[in-house]
């Protein structure tokens, strides 16, 4: 069953008077599965960010359709656009988002408290998300007392505690260091086994190697796609390395 489907995605800016337009997107199409973990690569200036921020409801696209969980999100109206995506939408950003004047614990409320859910449910919700991502010990401190790790995994706290349909990730392991990184990478597919629709934008071959399937993003278009089959993590980078200097060169595989 497919959560996610982007049919003819386009996504034109134009300069300040109109007198020149840039295509970041052209015409993007693919589905994503309920329970898939994909991973989107592309050199910086492709079109991924720009794709991901309307998938994820942060900017709105020229024309074509986004339908997710069965409704088409370009229809969703401005004032209702902000519940969908709580409702909807779980985000692990680069850079955390956290805020330094809440607590981790806070900050994973947010998105609950925000829905007007009560104290009672919340704490349910945090009290078996916190064991499984092991972030228990540190709720109480402050973004700035914890490491880059720690901090990361409490925004994937944040991110699943409205279980969402569908998990963005965007760059998640680029401010890590390489042991938090892959922490971070092993905590996705754990989710991803559980049943967690996963979507994430990313320069890393090694994060990419973690995904079930990659699409290749090029100036606005998606353009090739691999999957992962019964590949183990290293043998499906190998393949990733290999499609990206094939691609790179012209070639095909």
């Amino acid at each position: 069953m497919n959560i996610l489907e982007v049919s003819q995605l386009k996504k034109i800016y134009s300069t300040r008077f109109g007198g020149n337009k840039v295509w970041a997107l052209k015409n993007v199409n693919f589905c994503v599965e309920e329970g898939e973990y994909i991973a989107i690569m592309g050199e910086s200036g492709s079109g991924k960010t720009t794709l991901l921020n309307i998938l994820a409801t942060l900017d709105r696209p020229t024309s074509g359709s986004v339908i997710l969980g069965g409704r088409n999100i370009s229809k969703v109206k401005d004032s209702d656009i902000a519940a969908f995506r709580r409702d909807n939408i779980g985000f692990v950003f680069q850079d955390f988002n956290l805020l330094d004047t809440f607590t981790l614990e806070d900050n994973i409320y947010l998105p609950l408290v925000l829905a007007g859910k009560k104290y009672k449910y919340m704490k349910g919700k945090l009290d078996k998300i916190s064991k499984y991502l092991k972030i228990e010990e540190f709720l109480q401190k402050y973004p700035y007392e914890v490491s880059g790790g720690q901090k990361q995994r409490a925004a994937v706290a944040r991110a699943i505690i409205t279980s969402p349909k569908l998990v963005f990730a965007d760059e998640p392991t680029g401010s890590l260091d390489s042991k938090s990184a892959d922490e971070l990478l092993r905590l996705f597919e754990r989710l991803n086994r559980l049943g967690q629709t996963i979507l994430m934008v990313t320069h890393s071959v090694k994060s990419a190697s973690a995904a079930n399937r990659v699409l290749f993003i090029r100036d606005g278009e998606i353009f090739h796609q691999i999957y992962k089959g019964t590949d183990t993590n290293i043998k499906f980078y190998e393949k990733i390395s290999t499609t990206i200097r094939l691609l790179a060169s012209g070639g095909e595989e």
